[in-house]
């Protein structure tokens, strides 16, 4: 299993588990030793905490024949299979894949992947035991493919059970998330993140946990790919705008060139920060100078417009519409 394409990974698929995945694990483990296990089970939770590494080491205990405290023992012949990539009942990602016609890779899951799947759990389980299969990220399905899953969902075959992975996880239907048993990653406490990235050799860790809202995944990822600089970027950018210092035209050329959505990410922080910092009867370092209403209304619009970028829009048109409305009058 892997992370969406194209994504940055900060806690990859056989990495040891976070210890905020604990929780998440033991009852997971605990409904597999019960028999009690769901059909459909929701992972969620913000990027970068470990959703996907706890999901493969999941579907690696139940296709292990010999688990030992929970976990796949690794030798037995279901672990060997699954790591040859030949476990009959393995049943393959439904992810992001290039268009069959032109060669580009799609930003959504389509119907005919979720049909794909579905006439793969009809059948039965060779091993006679546990069919598997994972859709990630499921909030990129599009509502045909979400109308064709929530068929299979209303109707589960014997040993089956789908793992949806969703960063965002409000983008599905509220009748496929009612039919799953939902578990979310929060993001942990202070100390707990400072020690996770201390151990990963990140020290002094403050100030990426305060640019990622506490994430200590992301925070990690910011530390090796210049993301404190791309933050910095877009506070100066933000700030130009409002001070009608920079081209609306200029900065969003720049930032869809360089991870745009990181980029609104920040924003959004940025932006909610300045709001928190007005509420709170002080300024913060960045602040655009906008009325509250119009810096929460400027973040929401970020949000969306980062979310609307997995979509079809023209990264660089709708960033610019965006970038636009910071301008003065």
């Amino acid at each position: 299993m892997s992370d969406a394409p194209d994504e940055p990974v900060a806690i990859a698929p056989g990495d040891p588990l976070p210890p905020w995945c604990g929780a998440a694990w033991d009852l997971l483990a605990a409904r597999a030793a019960n028999a009690t296990l769901p059909h459909a089970l929701l992972l969620c939770g913000p990027a970068g905490l470990g959703k996907r590494a706890l999901a493969d080491a999941f579907v690696r205990a139940r296709l292990c024949e010999s688990p030992h405290d929970g976990h796949a023992c690794g030798v037995c012949r279901g672990c060997r299979l699954l790591a040859a990539g030949s476990h009959p009942d393995r049943v393959r990602q439904v992810t992001l894949e290039p268009n069959p016609k032109t060669g580009v890779m799609r930003k959504e899951i389509v119907v005919d992947q979720v049909r794909a799947l579905s006439a793969r759990l009809a059948m039965a389980s060779q091993f006679g035991g546990w069919q598997l299969a994972v859709i990630d990220p499921a909030d990129r399905m599009n509502p045909a493919a979400q109308n064709a899953l929530l068929k299979t969902l209303e109707e589960p075959s014997g040993a089956s059970l789908i793992v949806l992975i969703a960063d965002q996880p409000w983008r599905l239907t509220a009748t496929i998330r009612s039919r799953c048993q939902r578990l979310d990653l929060a993001v942990p406490a202070h100390a707990d993140a400072l020690a996770w990235l201390a151990a990963r050799g990140i020290e002094s860790a403050d100030a990426l946990l305060a640019a990622t809202g506490g994430n200590p995944g992301q925070a990690w990822l910011l530390a090796g790919q210049g993301g404190m600089q791309r933050r910095q970027e877009v506070a100066r950018d933000l700030l130009a705008l409002a001070a009608g210092q920079a081209r609306a035209r200029e900065v969003s050329k720049t930032w869809a060139g360089d991870a745009p959505e990181q980029r609104l990410e920040q924003a959004v922080r940025l932006l909610a920060g300045a709001l928190r910092a007005r509420a709170a009867g002080r300024r913060a370092r960045f602040d655009p100078g906008w009325d509250a209403a119009t810096l929460a209304a400027r973040a929401r619009a970020a949000g969306r417009l980062r979310a609307g970028l997995n979509g079809p829009l023209r990264s660089d048109l709708a960033l610019f519409e965006w970038l636009d409305g910071m301008t003065p009058d």
